[in-house]
């Protein structure tokens, strides 16, 4: 008996990491999301240039907005960070403490969004390229 409930503790342990990964890949998904919808909307809004590396230029402009970025983020992630333009990327920045799992599901988004986190202890930020 006791060799099926550590077989079954175990089994129960690989469900667990596997539920965590699979939420990491939701959390990237709803990103991925976000940015497309961005994108697309910002498509949408513009008139039709004439030509096409217009387009690529303008939506890359758009879509890498300080609005933009924080739309990547779910609501409560998003009172977490403040965002701001400096030079040719938006810094994220926690406001407090975010603990392993925000911190994972924050970098996910940034790395969605073509960014990177920056240690540098106090000053330890996210950075999202304009023109990615």
């Amino acid at each position: 008996m006791s060799g099926e409930k550590e077989s079954l503790e175990r089994l129960v342990e690989r469900v667990d990491e596997l539920l965590v990964v699979l939420n990491r890949i939701s959390e990237d998904l709803r990103s991925l999301s976000a940015s497309i919808k961005s994108m697309v909307g910002s498509q949408a809004a513009q008139p039709v240039p004439q030509a096409p590396a217009a387009v690529s230029h303008e939506v890359h402009e758009k879509r890498n907005s300080v609005d933009d970025v924080r739309v990547a983020f779910p609501e409560d992630l998003e009172a977490l960070l403040s965002f701001q333009e400096k030079g040719d990327y938006i810094m994220v920045k926690p406001k407090q403490f975010l603990g392993s799992e925000n911190f994972a599901k924050i970098a996910s988004a940034v790395r969605g969004l073509g960014g990177e986190y920056i240690s540098a202890g106090k000053d330890s930020h996210f950075r999202v390229p304009k023109n990615s």
